[in-house]
């Protein structure tokens, strides 16, 4: 499975931001998809994920802000930020978790909020 993540920038805070993460590949074999993040002296940590019959978690930090979703064919999976904060300027990776047990990561992209 490869998967390409877009859609990061500069925001001021109490902005929005939408990532979307297009998989290919062995996409019939994807059963979760998630988001994490990191921050610069930080470890990785999980932001959102979401099952492909629609059960989500949040990260207690994100939760009533961020919206993880997957488009109708289960191959993209998008990150509604709203409400941002500068405590969520990070590198957002995409992942993908398969029937196979086999987790699969995108290239980051960054998020910047600013103050």
């Amino acid at each position: 499975v490869q998967l390409q993540a877009s859609g990061g920038g500069l925001v001021q805070a109490g902005g929005s931001l939408r990532l979307s993460c297009a998989a290919s590949g062995s996409i019939f074999s994807i059963t979760a998809m998630h988001w994490y993040r990191q921050a610069p002296g930080k470890e990785r940590e999980l932001v959102a994920s979401t099952t492909t019959d629609g059960r989500a978690n949040y990260a207690d930090s994100v939760k009533g802000r961020f919206i993880i979703s997957t488009g109708n064919t289960k191959d993209t999976v998008y990150l509604q930020m709203n409400g941002l904060k500068p405590e969520d300027t990070a590198v957002y990776y995409c992942g993908v978790f398969t029937r196979l047990r086999e987790t699969y990561w995108g290239k980051g992209t960054q998020v910047t909020v600013s103050s």
